[in-house]
């Protein structure tokens, strides 16, 4: 790969929030279903129901994207953002009123 391939600005990171209906069994089952598949996709819990992934580019966004959207519940609402990992970096974090550090993106792949 070279160097522009590789580039904070090609380097994405998706982020699925959702509001999904949780009032009767058959709806907290759906909303436990989709954040199981999420995490088994890759994605790690930012917040309470925002999960955040990384990827290599739009086209593997495109993917997530698609396979997201295959298993979508059928209530509620789901936002999917994407951001370069250049964005990324420059997200501010607060915790109990003190700013944290921002979170460090992860290294490289090295293919042998």
């Amino acid at each position: 790969m070279s160097a522009t391939q590789l580039s904070g600005y090609r380097l994405m990171w998706i982020f699925v929030m959702f509001d999904l209906p949780v009032g009767t069994k058959a709806e907290m089952r759906a909303a436990t279903k989709f954040r199981e598949y999420l995490l088994d996709e890759g994605f790690e819990k930012s917040q309470f129901s925002i999960y955040a992934r990384f990827c290599n580019g739009k086209e593997q966004f495109e993917a997530y994207l698609r396979r997201i959207e295959a298993h979508l519940p059928d209530k509620g609402d789901i936002h999917i953002l994407s951001f370069t990992d250049k964005q990324y970096e420059n997200i501010v974090r607060f915790a109990g009123q003190r700013r944290r550090r921002p979170r460090r993106n992860p290294d490289q792949l090295a293919l042998f």
